[in-house]
């Protein structure tokens, strides 16, 4: 395998990585409940 192609399949891998975590992160987003529950722990600190 070139060089030029690992790194290219590397860079997809990464990328598809974060994309797959900021799937997940808007996933919790749409749930109301998890909303209130982060709200309230942000909350608690203060």
């Amino acid at each position: 395998m070139r060089p030029s192609t690992r790194h290219r399949l590397v860079q997809a891998g990464w990328l598809g990585a974060a994309a797959l975590a900021l799937l997940g992160v808007f996933a919790l987003y749409t749930r109301p409940g998890f909303l209130v529950t982060l709200a309230d722990q942000i909350w608690a600190c203060f």
